[in-house]
């Protein structure tokens, strides 16, 4: 039997709250390091929020891996990455940034 849950939970009150008193600049800053753990090849939901989580290790505590997986759909939303699979399910789908000529993230 799988135990494994069928979608990645929602943040809490707490997580939520804390998420809502990030400033912009804080998002961004976020949001800049996702992409820096993306490429142009297929990468898991999970191992860019994981490479992502150590990258901004001490800043942020507290922020669990599912709001980084939010931030990721998001991006994808925007259309600075591209994903297959299912976004609710990190262990499930994958990433990439589509290559742009003069792309500062690599």
């Amino acid at each position: 039997m799988d135990d494994e849950p069928k979608f990645d939970p929602p943040l809490t009150p707490e997580q939520q709250a804390q998420a809502s008193a990030l400033s912009d600049s804080e998002l961004t800053e976020i949001d800049e390091a996702i992409l820096r753990n993306t490429d142009t090849n297929w990468r898991k939901v999970a191992r860019v929020v994981g490479s992502t989580m150590l990258n901004l290790e001490g800043k942020h505590k507290g922020l669990p891996d599912v709001f980084y997986a939010q931030r990721i759909k998001s991006l994808v939303k925007g259309g600075l990455l591209v994903s297959q699979g299912n976004l609710n399910r990190m262990r499930q789908s994958e990433v990439k940034r589509l290559k742009i000529e003069n792309d500062k993230t690599s």
